[in-house]
Formats: C-alpha cells, structure tokens, sequence
C-alpha cells in the first residue's frame, strides 16, 4: 500500500490530518494519505504539496478501507500510524512478505488501544502466548521488536503479552483474513500439533526447518478452512497413490479430520487430507519416526 516518493506529482490537499499527515488527491482524483515532515503544517484544503516533501503515500486500493484509515486518524494521534507504519515495513522485510494493506489499520487501531489501556493501568493477559511464540516464531520476533519501536517512538513500554498480539496481526495479513479467524486458527494447530505428538509419540524439534514448513502448512489450511477456499477435488489418481504409499502418515491425517470435526465442526475435503499426510510423512521423516504409534 505505501510507496516511497522522490519529489514526482501533484497532489492537492483536501484535508489536514496532523503536521505531518494530510488528505490528498491525485492527478487522477484519486484520494490518498501523504506522510511527510511538516507536511501539513500551516497548510489548509486546496494547498498543493510539493513532491519532494512526501515522505509516503498511503493509497489503499479498497475505498472503503481508505476511507476507514481516515477515519481512525481522525481519533488517533498520527504518531500511531507512524509507528505501525515502521513496525510493518520491518515485518515485511524481516519475513520476507509483503501484508495486507487492511493491517496498517488494523494494527494502528490496536497500538493505539494498548497505550490507552496501560494508561489505565487495564491488564490484558494474552492466553494464547505459548502457542503464538511456538507457532508463529518468525512473528513474534517482529513482535518483541516492536515492543522496543513503540517504547522509543511513543515512550510506552507495553507488556510481553502485547508481543503476541502484534504477532496475531502480523500472521493475519500475510494471510489476509480476519483477526476474529486468527484466533480459531492458532486453536486448530494447537489441536493438529497436539495430535501429531500423541500419534508419533515423538518430540517435536521446533527448530527444525521441516517442523517450520509444517507449521506454514497449518497456517495456510487455516486461511482455507475459514475462508472455505479449497483447492479443486479433480486428482483422485495421486490421492489415491500417496494413501498407498504413506499409509501410516495418512492414519495420522485421519485422526487430524476427527479431531478436528468434533472440536471445530470442520470437514477436510480429500485434496486437504492428501497435502496434510505428504507433510505428515516428511515431518515424520525428520523426527526419525517411522513406526508410528497406534
């Protein structure tokens, strides 16, 4: 959603958010949010800004989340947008993807509420911790830093907890679902893990780069699980096959789909239950398990 800008184009302001945020339309007439040092100070509606004062364009491509960020900079200090800003670019060049531009909102609404509640002195345990510092290890790295960005940015030291759900947010807009999902989904792998261990019988190396690969595999099948968007049922050949040959690892699978069923009320179609034993078995593979227990 943001792009550096190097002194090209014109936009007119038509509203002034801070001294450094401004309202703005485009050459096209499209409106976007300019950020720049000073931008916005003594400046009013119909006020052209020079290019090379724009330090970002926030241009959402959704009208209505446009409309839903000016919105939310209308009730928070820009300062948050700022920080959010800073802590996404550094998410997305630390996981190496690009997020959803819906998190810029999403987690400027949430700082901002943060400090709001520690200025309260509101405690907010995160009872998913565990499984989001074991599940989403790459996220919750980015989390902890930026504990450190608001407290140097803002002044605010906000609690271990909050590493977490700045982690939530950060998984939610790689995948591009609602934060509401993601809280279902952390429960699922938590269930899927659980059961993997039981029918091994073997630790997991949470290190390891195929317990990670398994793990980005859970993640996704959530997505599709709430957004019910599966791959086409259309190779029954090569689900047939990979039941034949991973007999064991499909076992597994089978247990997953109950488990899941009677927890969630969720059905894995076949395509699911096909690539779920093919990470099965190489995982399996990995921990040395290969006479699974029964």
């Amino acid at each position: 959603m943001t792009t550096d800008i190097q002194g090209s184009g014109t936009y007119r302001i038509s509203r002034v958010i801070g001294n450094n945020f401004v309202c703005a339309v485009d050459e096209t007439g499209r409106e976007v949010i300019l950020r720049g040092l000073g931008i916005g100070f003594k400046k009013k509606p119909g006020d052209l800004v020079p290019g090379r004062q724009i330090e970002k364009i926030y241009a959402l491509r959704d009208p209505e989340q446009s409309s839903r960020l000016q919105q939310l900079l209308a009730d928070v200090p820009p300062e948050f947008l700022e920080v959010s800003t800073e802590i996404i670019e550094m998410a997305e060049q630390r996981i190496g993807r690009r997020l959803s531009e819906n998190v810029y909102i999403t987690l400027t609404d949430h700082i901002s509420f943060a400090v709001e509640r520690l200025r309260g002195g509101v405690e907010y345990p995160n009872h998913l911790l565990w499984e989001i510092t074991n599940f989403y290890p790459a996220e919750f790295a980015v989390g902890l830093q930026a504990l450190d960005i608001i407290s140097e940015r803002l002044g605010y030291r906000l609690p271990r907890d909050e590493a977490g759900f700045i982690a939530l947010h950060i998984v939610n807009a790689e995948i591009d679902g609602k934060m509401a999902d993601m809280v279902r989904i952390t429960e699922m792998i938590r269930k899927i893990v659980s059961e993997v261990q039981a029918y091994y019988d073997v630790a997991l190396d949470e290190q390891s780069l195929d317990y990670g690969r398994f793990l980005t595999h859970l993640k996704f099948l959530g997505q599709r699980i709430t957004q019910n968007k599966y791959a086409p049922d259309d190779d029954s050949e090569f689900q047939n096959m990979i039941v034949r040959r991973y007999q064991h690892d499909y076992h597994c699978a089978e247990r997953i789909r109950a488990a899941l069923s009677e927890a969630f009320d969720i059905q894995l179609p076949p395509e699911e239950m096909t690539f779920l034993t093919i990470h099965l078995h190489r995982l399996a593979l990995s921990m040395g398990a290969t006479n699974p227990k029964e």
